[in-house]
């Protein structure tokens, strides 16, 4: 599975943006995909997460309500909406997939759990 994620930009506070991670490959394998970002000097941290088939979509905390992950099986594409963006949403985001079938929840939150990651796309976000 190859995983490219673009869609990232400058933007200012309060501002939009939506990201895209095109899947190609056996995209059989996969059961879901998430999204990750990682700022300069931290650790990649958990954003959203999304079933393949169904679509059922977890968050983290800090985006919950601002940010919408969503998919088009069709085009084995995963989509991150972000609205209300902040200067604390300014890290490069990455999207990956993994092969679990599990139900989602803890799980996902964490890196060493997905099996294929993307190039990542910067998102900056100016105050």
């Amino acid at each position: 599975v190859q995983l490219q994620a673009f869609g990232g930009g400058l933007v200012p506070a309060g501002g939009s943006l939506k990201l895209s991670c095109a899947a190609s490959g056996r995209t059989f394998s996969i059961y879901r995909m998430g999204w990750f970002r990682q700022a300069p000097g931290k650790e990649r941290e958990f954003v959203a997460a999304i079933t393949w088939g169904s679509g059922i979509t977890y968050y983290e905390d800090s985006v919950r309500g601002r940010f919408t992950v969503s998919r088009d099986n069709a085009k084995s594409t995963m989509y991150l909406q972000m609205n209300s963006l902040k200067p604390e949403d300014t890290a490069v985001y990455y999207c990956a997939a993994r092969s679990s079938t599990a139900r989602l929840g803890v799980s996902d939150r964490a890196p060493e759990e997905y099996n294929y990651w993307g190039q990542g796309t910067q998102v900056t976000v100016s105050s």
